[in-house]
């Protein structure tokens, strides 16, 4: 079992790339190219902005993406982020439960207790109901649009969240 958190710790904020940091839609000022390093003509779609910004809200930023390592090469250096943890997803072939997405059981772990924020594309109800029943610290699960990737609205809903009211 998970030791109680201290509530004066920092957050974790687990940070999926693919819909947050890259919208499946253009955004509507993109005027940057695609990447010719990588071949990853979507990277034209990050917002360099968006590393200020999840930096100013003072979480441990975690990153929790199929990108796993290559997010510290590719796509932190385009936002201005430094080196950031990375979560390993375990080669488990376990099904999670109906509705419920396959980083949620895994996610809760890692945050062994502390208080976090998940933001993904790809969260759900099964989701927030799942880790309000078993994490024992405060969790902001916070579903972006993947079309439109991370707004302010986005942004102003982690702000407003407090880790100390649970």
């Amino acid at each position: 079992m998970a030791s109680k958190p201290l509530m004066t710790e920092r957050p974790l904020l687990f940070l999926d790339v693919d819909g947050p940091l890259i919208p499946f839609r253009a955004r509507r000022d993109e005027r940057r190219s695609g990447d010719e390093e990588t071949g990853n003509p979507l990277l034209g779609r990050l917002e360099p902005a968006d590393g200020r910004r999840l930096l100013e809200l003072g979480c441990r930023l975690v990153w929790a993406t199929t990108w796993m390592a290559e997010a510290n090469d590719v796509v932190a250096p385009r936002l201005g982020l430094p080196a950031l943890p990375v979560v390993e997803w375990p080669d488990e072939d376990d099904v999670p439960m109906r509705g419920m997405h396959w980083k949620t059981a895994f996610l809760t772990r890692w945050a062994d207790g502390r208080p976090f924020v998940w933001l993904d594309d790809e969260i759900g109800e099964a989701d927030r109901r799942w880790v309000a029943g078993r994490h024992p610290g405060p969790a902001l699960l916070h579903r972006v649009d993947p079309a439109a990737g991370l707004t302010e609205a986005d942004f102003a809903a982690v702000r407003r969240w407090e880790p100390r009211s649970r």
